[in-house]
């Protein structure tokens, strides 16, 4: 019994340096996984960005004179 790693036998020893890299290939996969998930979260409207400027002003968000130098500078 002495040894044995705890009823793992030659697995436990032999094969740990192994799930230890799956972990970690887990832990880095899922943060990428959620790195683009948080990305395309924000672009994922579809909108353009004049449709997203004609939302801001009628929301009240900026006012008449802005929206215009705003719509200027996207259509050049």
């Amino acid at each position: 019994m002495m040894g044995d790693f705890n009823g793992f036998g030659w697995f436990g020893h032999g094969f740990g340096w192994l799930f230890m890299v799956l972990v970690w290939v887990a832990v880095i996969v899922g943060i990428m996984a959620l790195i683009k998930w948080l990305g395309s979260s924000s672009s994922a409207s579809g909108e353009t960005p004049l449709e997203i400027l004609k939302a801001r002003y009628a929301r009240g968000e900026i006012d008449k004179k802005e929206y215009e130098r705003m719509r200027r500078e996207l259509q050049k």
